[in-house]
């Protein structure tokens, strides 16, 4: 990752001018996914903003004054500023506004504090927040963001909540059921695998075109992983992230036990609370059987609590210190068959090898398919769950409420042409963000982005089967002692029940001193 420091970020002006804009969505390889975390304390920072009003109207009209605001992003898109604000001013931003880049961490623990800094303290710029999914909620519930049902026409609001991919909605909605964040864009994980490996193993290119869209359940990807695994001379049959750290709790683990039917409280419905007042489900079966699957692929079928139906032996003990990059690394220099990981490594993966600028990747020959399931939906107790689950990222644009009258009024502007469709597909070719309608990854402008164009169809059932992590103002808390007991388990120093007994006794306890 880049780890700048955001509070000294880089500032670019908006110049407009022509220019070639670069090809291809290689720009997301720069940074990790947005729903990744260090895990570093417990992003509470304390109670309330400033002074902003959260919920008055804004003048949407464009203003007749030059104006200059803040966006608080990232570095990529300071990297692609010249394309961005073109595509800014190409959807229809007027030429009177001009847009500030402060470049922030890429690090999103660090965005996280440096924002809860800014807005506890009542500072007016930036106007506009680049927020991580992740970590929306929160603010929310701390009354520090501009609340955009109240303040905005509903035609923009309407928009959102009924063109965006729900799961990303979610987690920008307040418990009033108010808007308070215009979802950027997405991030799905998918599993990444080796199309040549597997022909060596008896699969074709109808198999890989089937597993595009129709998910396999973990007894057939197991099976299958093996097959190819001893069939070629590489090192790892599978590689995922299972470190202490958020993703695993977020990301990983979500997955895992979401496929099998499992939840940490009982289901979609009480993901995001009320807290203290909800049910926790992580001593039921399907949490688990999830755990003893995973057990199983890393320590075999002889492990005590090895789960009957998955072949095991497929992936390293390694993968209980890895996160997204150290697990990315054996796929990507051909030592593994099967990876799961963000679209920023689809990018990577799927480029053409070529020796003359050591780019590695795979090309065609790099397949991708949704994450397998443990359980289908209807064998699952709770709605939404079982079936291809895939742990949500992204991030959302969100208002500082203490900005002045004239700038929210800019603000809005931008807001505006970030809603553009052209706007978000532009965005998908400059630096890969998935857009966040899910009816544009069926255009054929979006097909036409170089690398992850390929892969949209897989992409898009991740999308429609995305599960948020249970974002409250205590997952902060309830993220790390989850990651703690989990890695415990699949590490075999805990049996999967007493691991979940003592989560489910930690996040009572923290669920009841909220």
């Amino acid at each position: 990752m880049v780890d700048a420091d955001s509070s000294k970020g880089k500032r670019t002006g908006v110049s407009r001018r022509n220019f070639v804009k670069a090809a291809g969505a290689s720009g997301v390889a720069v940074g990790l996914a947005g729903c990744i975390s260090t895990g570093g304390g417990d992003g509470d920072g304390g109670n309330g903003g400033g002074d902003g009003d959260t919920d008055t109207p804004i003048n949407t009209e464009a203003p007749t004054e030059d104006i200059t605001i803040q966006w608080a992003a990232d570095t990529r898109i300071a990297d692609a500023e010249e394309e961005v604000l073109q595509a800014l001013s190409d959807a229809g931003l007027p030429d009177n506004i001009t847009v500030d880049i402060i470049a922030g961490s890429q690090v999103t623990d660090n965005r996280q504090a440096q924002y809860q800094q800014w807005l506890s303290g009542g500072r007016e710029e930036p106007t506009l927040l680049m927020m991580d999914s992740g970590w929306t909620i929160p603010f929310i519930a701390r009354n520090q963001l501009q609340n955009l049902s109240q303040s905005l026409p509903s035609e923009m609001t309407d928009a959102i909540n009924n063109e965006y991919f729900e799961a990303s909605v979610a987690t920008a909605t307040g418990s009033d059921g108010d808007l308070y964040g215009q979802p950027l864009f997405p991030d799905f994980p998918t599993m990444q695998y080796r199309k040549d490996l597997l022909r060596n193993a008896g699969y074709t290119d109808d198999d890989f075109e089937t597993w595009a869209t129709e998910s396999m359940s973990w007894e057939e990807f197991s099976a299958i992983t093996k097959e190819a695994l001893d069939a070629n001379d590489v090192q790892y049959g599978y590689t995922f992230q299972a470190n202490v750290y958020e993703g695993l709790s977020c990301c990983d683990f979500n997955e895992f036990m979401t496929s099998y039917g499992g939840a940490y409280f009982g289901g979609r419905e009480n993901l995001f609370g009320p807290v203290g007042d909800r049910p926790i489900t992580v001593e039921e079966e399907p949490v688990i059987n999830s755990i003893r699957m995973v057990r199983t692929l890393i320590h075999g079928e002889d492990d005590e609590y090895a789960l009957d139906g998955i072949t095991g032996n497929i992936a390293p003990e390694a993968v209980l210190q890895w996160t997204e990059e150290p697990s990315r690394q054996p796929f990507t220099t051909g030592n593994a068959v099967m990876h799961r990981n963000w679209p920023y490594s689809i990018v990577i993966n799927g480029a053409e090898p070529s020796a003359e600028n050591d780019q590695t990747g795979f090309g065609e020959d790099l397949g991708v398919m949704p994450i397998p399931y443990g359980v289908t939906p209807d064998e699952a107790e709770y709605e939404g769950t079982g079936g291809p689950v895939a742990a949500l990222g992204g991030w959302h644009l969100t208002m500082n409420p203490n900005s002045s009258d004239e700038q929210k009024q800019a603000g809005v502007q931008v807001m505006k042409a970030m809603q553009d469709e052209q706007f978000q597909l532009d965005m998908f070719r400059i630096i890969g963000w998935i857009p966040p309608r899910p009816t544009l990854l069926d255009s054929d402008e979006a097909a036409e982005v170089d690398i992850i164009g390929r892969y949209l169809p897989a992409l898009k059932v991740a999308g429609e089967n995305a599960i948020p992590r249970p974002v409250t103002v205590v997952w902060p808390q309830e993220s790390g002692r989850v990651s703690q007991e989990v890695n415990a388990a699949y590490a075999q120093e805990k049996s999967p029940e007493q691991a979940m007994a003592d989560l489910a006794s930690q996040l009572e306890q923290i669920e009841q001193n909220a």
